[in-house]
């Protein structure tokens, strides 16, 4: 794990981010550029296993990035991206709407993703770009799973601009990191207007272009197929663990 700069370079940064270029990755750092925090990026080698080593495993037994450790409040550890969305949001007063109902859409919308969008984009992902033996019924049951999954989302939106109502929130932010990868999951947005629509909002967010070159920019899988193949490759290796 070595050292990056993040946030804003003149204040000395309370929060350290450690974390890897993965849409769970990515939720953080856009959130952190958005909410104008300083803040050390520490990148974590995931196909080299650094999530795996003691030093780690101390801040996050489980072995997932991202983990932020917030200096700023007695050290405090922070696993698991939803709870640092909603701790990031608790800290600041924002990106979590201050009235009752759209405070509440936004937690549904962020655990949406948690437990829908995210494990099924990423089985999709197993499935469809990681496994060495294609398996035809599982990819099919995976993008046929995130198709639906797009498709609330986009029922959704069109009965507001952002998941939680009048305000963006951190379940744009979680939501947004998983979804802007459907092309490398093989999945498709066709026809979802609306889904579209949000996701160009979000992406012509200054502090989203830049979260999401957080530790390094990856290239976009139809702009440089080697690179994307020699990265599925190597993630074979951790799927196969």
């Amino acid at each position: 794990m070595t050292d990056t700069a993040g946030g804003k370079p003149d204040i000395e940064p309370k929060i350290e981010l450690f974390t890897a270029p993965t849409p769970n990755g990515w939720k953080i750092s856009v959130a952190l550029e958005e909410l104008g925090l300083p803040y050390t990026v520490r990148p974590v080698n995931i196909l080299g296993g650094d999530q795996k080593q003691p030093e780690f495993l101390a801040l996050n037994p489980n072995g997932r990035i991202p983990v932020i450790v917030d200096h700023g409040n007695d050290d405090l550890v922070v696993f698991e991206s939803g709870a640092i969305l909603i701790y990031l949001a608790e800290k600041t007063g924002r990106l979590l709407p201050s009235d009752p109902r759209e405070r509440m859409a936004a937690l549904q919308w962020l655990m949406f993703q948690m437990g829908g969008v995210g494990p099924m984009m990423g089985q999709a992902n197993v499935f469809f770009r990681y496994l060495p033996e294609k398996i035809p019924v599982a990819i099919e049951r995976y993008h046929n799973e995130c198709r639906r999954l797009f498709e609330v989302l986009d029922r959704r939106l069109g009965e507001a601009e952002w998941l939680a109502g009048s305000e963006y929130s951190i379940a744009d932010i979680a939501n947004w990191c998983w979804v802007r990868t459907y092309k490398w999951s093989g999945a498709s947005i066709d026809g979802l207007d609306n889904l579209r629509r949000w996701m160009d909002a979000i992406r012509a967010r200054p502090a989203a272009e830049k979260g999401i070159a957080v530790p390094f920019k990856l290239p976009e899988p139809s702009a440089d197929k080697k690179a994307g193949e020699a990265f599925a490759q190597a993630a074979r290796g951790i799927v196969q663990r």
